[in-house]
This record gives C-alpha cells, sequence and structure tokens, in this order.
C-alpha cells in the first residue's frame, strides 16, 4: 500500500504523523514524512560480503534499493508469522532505503510534546531510541533510522574529512546555538565544528530547551551578546526544528537570529515547510561542509 501524501501537516504546529509498525511484540515508529510508501516483500538479491545487517538488494521502479532488517539492527528475533511481514520505502539524508518490518498497523498523529526523550539509563551514545511515544497503554518508540544507516554506512554521515577539505580556517568567537537530540549527532556536530574553527557553541536536546533559554537570554537583556545563529534539527521531541525556528521568528527580539536548520528531511518536496516558518537557509544531513560555508555567510 501507498502512503497517503494528502495528510501532510502545516509547518510549525508541532505535529507529526508516525507509522507505526512491529518488530516481535515491539512497537515502534517513524515520520510519515521518510515515508515513500509500504509493500509486500519482494524478491531480495543477496549481496556477497554486504552489511550483517543488510540483506540485500531490490529493484524498485527502475531503482535498486538496499533493503535494512530492521529485527537484526536491534538485535531482535527473526518474524514469527513471516507472511505478515512489510517493507517500508523511506528517503531521507538524500537516499533511499528499504527497511523490512514484521509487522504495519496505522498512522498516529501527535504532538512532538508527546514525545518523551529517552532516559540516560538506557539511551547513550549507542541507542538506536530517539523518542518514546505513550498511546493508551502502550509505548511505541521513536527510532533513529538516520543513526542504523550510520552504522551499516559510516560515509553516509556527517565526517570531518570534509571540514578539512576546506583548508585552515581561523578561530571564531561567533556563538552558535544548536538544538539536536540525537547523542551521535552532537558530539559529530562538536567535533566537526570545532574543527572548522567554531569554539563557543551550545546544545540543546530539543527546541523546548533551546526556546527557553533563548526567552530567558530576552529577559535578562542579553540575547545579542549571547547567540548570533541558530542551528537546529526537525525531528526532536518535545518541540520540532520547524516549531522553534517559527517561534525564533516571531519574537521581536529573536527575530534577527539567522536560524539553519540541518535535517536528513531536507527534500525539494518538503523544502517550502521550513520556508514557511522563516528559516533563513536549509542543508540536507551529513552536508557539513555546505552548513559550515552557510554559517560563514551569516555571521562571519
Amino acid at each position: 500500500m501507498e502512503t497517503n501524501k494528502g495528510i501532510l501537516l502545516e509547518s510549525g504546529t508541532n505535529e507529526l504523523e508516525i507509522v507505526e509498525f512491529g518488530i516481535g511484540k515491539n512497537k515502534f515508529g517513524i515520520n510519515v514524512i521518510k515515508v515513500k510508501e509500504i509493500i509486500n516483500p519482494v524478491p531480495i538479491t543477496l549481496v556477497p560480503h554486504s552489511h550483517p545487517n543488510v540483506e540485500g538488494i531490490i529493484e524498485l521502479r527502475e531503482e535498486v534499493l538496499p533493503v535494512v532488517n530492521v529485527a537484526d539492527a536491534l538485535g531482535f528475533p527473526p518474524s514469527e508469522t513471516p507472511e505478515q511481514d512489510k517493507f517500508i520505502v523511506a528517503e531521507f539524508n538524500q537516499q533511499k532505503v528499504v527497511f523490512h518490518v514484521h509487522t504495519v498497523t496505522q498512522i498516529h498523529r501527535i504532538s512532538w510534546s508527546q514525545i518523551e526523550k529517552p532516559s540516560d539509563m538506557y539511551q547513550g551514545l549507542e541507542s538506536q531510541i530517539i523518542g518514546v511515544i505513550k498511546l493508551k497503554s502502550e509505548m511505541v518508540l521513536l527510532l533513529d533510522f538516520e543513526k542504523i544507516v550510520v552504522e551499516i554506512n559510516p560515509e553516509s554521515g556527517i565526517n570531518i574529512q570534509q571540514v578539512k577539505k576546506l583548508g585552515s580556517r581561523q578561530n571564531s568567537d561567533k556563538k552558535i546555538l544548536i538544538a539536536e537530540d540525537s547523542p551521535l549527532l552532537r558530539k559529530l556536530l562538536l567535533d566537526t565544528l570545532t574543527e572548522a574553527g567554531f569554539k563557543y557553541l551550545e546544545f540543546y536536546e530539543n527546541g523546548l530547551d533551546a526556546i527557553n533559554y533563548l526567552e530567558n537570554l530576552i529577559d535578562s537583556g542579553k540575547a545579542e551578546k549571547e547567540v548570533q545563529l541558530v542551528i537546529t534539527d526537525i525531528e526532536m521531541p518535545q518541540m520540532d526544528g520547524h516549531h522553534l525556528t517559527k517561534r525564533i521568528k516571531e519574537s521581536g527580539e529573536l527575530a534577527v537570529l539567522p536560524v539553519i536548520i540541518f535535517s536528513s528531511l531536507i527534500t525539494d518536496s518538503l523544502r517550502h515547510k521550513g520556508q514557511v516558518v522563516g528559516a533563513d537557509a536549509q542543508i540536507s544531513k551529513p552536508e557539513i561542509a555546505e552548513l559550515i560555508k552557510l554559517i560563514d555567510r551569516f555571521i562571519l
């Protein structure tokens, strides 16, 4: 079945729709925006010496796409009912990937404020969970699909070598606020932006914490001195990047702050959502070199 693209939400409402799917008895979710379609399994061509989590490749509408076994990636046993298995065809980070799951059940429309950030007790750098959604008496875990893909193909992630290709750079005294929920990506951004000469970086795990910090700066009269630019992801618990951008641009004191959306969801068909909320620029992960060039343009 194909997903209904007529249900895309307005920008800046802090809402999203997730496709709920099952691996064993556990329920997981993926943002509808990432899903191109959901199909029944088709024959897979095995690829010798591929990553253990990659089952092989399929051809879909003249495109050759890798198939990732999500159960293997999560350390779960194989499907007990393979006749119910589904393939989720997803697109993000400028690539298409097929995720093999056990069941696909329904679509939920929720607010990012309903998504709790994972506890440090069970998240950490190695966790693939970026949010916990309570739906009635059940919990749905929001998976970090970008991390699953980067673990399979590290070259598809943010790479410090891209920064080094920019040549020698001077240190900057400009202060940058970064809203990013993934611990792994926060570390990668810290490493790469520091390498690029940006030493004053303030990280927040979601848009709500970021806007609270910025509004406290307004109250103390320090907004212009403490932050010169904002970089935000889109998918974050509590408050997403589109709503954060909208809040910044609707604030008289903060509206002058340049906001760059740096997300796996930047595509030609979705770019308008960032434009509507007033983003100054939008760059798709993992294009870190392009992000640095934009930072230079706005604050150097």
